[in-house]
């Protein structure tokens, strides 16, 4: 399975996916995790040579703000898509509070760019914990347990 948390800069994304990992984990399904912040250029050309022949299973954690960027992962099987989505005030607020901040023009940028994909989950992140979006997203999904 590839379970890919996508959204625009700021949205909480690597917060979910961490958290998610850690209640997999607890499951006893062992994912492994890639972020796209790991990557400084071809980042989606970089994580799909990873996944793409493994027998893993994976967490993947990027904006994928061009639809174009998530095509191919959607293609291989067991691919699934949640969606974080939030106001560009919530994203500049908790980029802000980040440790390593990215600049607040490409916040604006990726926010006003992104390219909503076609996603088995969409959960408004500006209005829901990472908690209970982790416990959405365990109820909603297809998610082994082993």
């Amino acid at each position: 399975m590839i379970l890919i948390v996508c959204g625009p800069a700021g949205v909480g994304k690597t917060t979910v996916a961490t958290k998610l990992r850690e209640r997999l984990a607890e499951r006893g399904c062992s994912f492994r995790i890639l972020h796209s912040d790991q990557f400084s250029r071809n980042t989606y050309d970089r994580m799909y040579e990873r996944v793409e022949n493994s027998d893993d299973d994976w967490l993947l954690d990027g904006t994928f703000y061009k639809r174009e960027w998530l095509r191919r992962f959607r293609a291989l099987d067991d691919a699934v898509v949640v969606l974080l989505e939030a106001d560009l005030e919530t994203c500049l607020e908790r980029n802000r509070a980040r440790d390593d901040p990215i600049e607040e023009r490409a916040v604006h940028i990726i926010w006003r760019e992104f390219e909503e994909p076609d996603a088995d989950v969409t959960i408004d992140a500006a209005r829901t914990t990472p908690e209970r979006a982790v416990e959405r997203i365990l109820r909603e999904l297809p998610v082994p347990t082993d």
